[in-house]
């Protein structure tokens, strides 16, 4: 086992996931009032009333992809009925279609960003790692699917023997290099890829990914005052 392999597969995601959980936890003690996705729909509808949903929907899909395939073991599939050949064949078409919509949706999220003036004007230095991050994962993984799954040999690449089995072995503390070094290097590079976003994603806006307003219900009002004396001094209905 070569010093860059054990890097790339023990030390860089234990060192991804100690950013990863510990910036949070910084974070969310330090910044609340900065932990938000920074809207900028005032500054332009039109363009992000479609390429947001598009791209939020898609990466969502993507996401549950991931997780279905890297946490789950292909023996539990298979116990219930599922051939590796229907498994690769679906996941391939489902995820093909996500990558398709997530990157329509990206593309429209940076035409934007870069045309619509107001929106460049706004972006900050993080935002613009968040975007190249995001490029650069989405393309590498996109292309890793098209080239093995789609135009590589009969019955795609099998990951479920090598990355998933490597992936499920970090948070038990047993780490699986070696499983790796004959992964496709498109998959390799995505995974890369993808552990050094995780490495900078509590600094960025990408927070808002774990936030969720359960509070919003509960919370009280929020009260609007008038400028026109006459109807400030009106009586109102008593709230919260």
């Amino acid at each position: 086992m070569s010093v860059p392999d054990v890097l790339l597969w023990v030390v860089l995601p234990y060192l991804s996931i100690v950013l990863l959980v510990g910036g949070m936890i910084w974070r969310y003690r330090t910044d609340q009032f900065g932990w938000t996705s920074r809207s900028s729909e005032w500054q332009e509808k039109a363009l992000l009333r479609w390429s947001s949903p598009m791209f939020h929907f898609g990466i969502l899909f993507v996401a549950a992809g991931h997780a279905v395939g890297l946490a789950i073991p292909q023996e539990w599939t298979g116990a219930v009925g599922i051939s590796e050949q229907l498994y690769h064949l679906g996941a391939t078409v489902l995820g093909a279609g996500a990558a398709l919509i997530t990157l329509i949706g990206l593309c429209g999220l940076l035409y934007r960003r870069i045309v619509v003036k107001s929106v460049r004007l706004a972006t900050s230095r993080m935002d613009i790692v968040t975007y190249i991050g995001l490029t650069v994962v989405i393309c590498l993984g996109t292309t890793a699917t098209v080239m093995n799954q789609i135009f590589g040999p009969a019955g795609g690449y099998n990951y479920r023997d090598t990355i998933s089995v490597w992936f499920r072995s970090i948070p038990l503390f047993n780490p699986q290099p070696q499983l790796m070094i004959d992964v496709p290097i498109a998959y390799k590079l995505h995974i890369i890829a993808a552990m050094l976003l995780f490495c900078v994603w509590p600094f960025t806006r990408l927070v808002h990914v774990v936030s969720a307003p359960v509070e919003y219900v509960t919370r009280p009002y929020v009260v609007y005052r008038s400028r026109d004396e006459g109807i400030a001094s009106a009586p109102k209905p008593r709230g919260w």
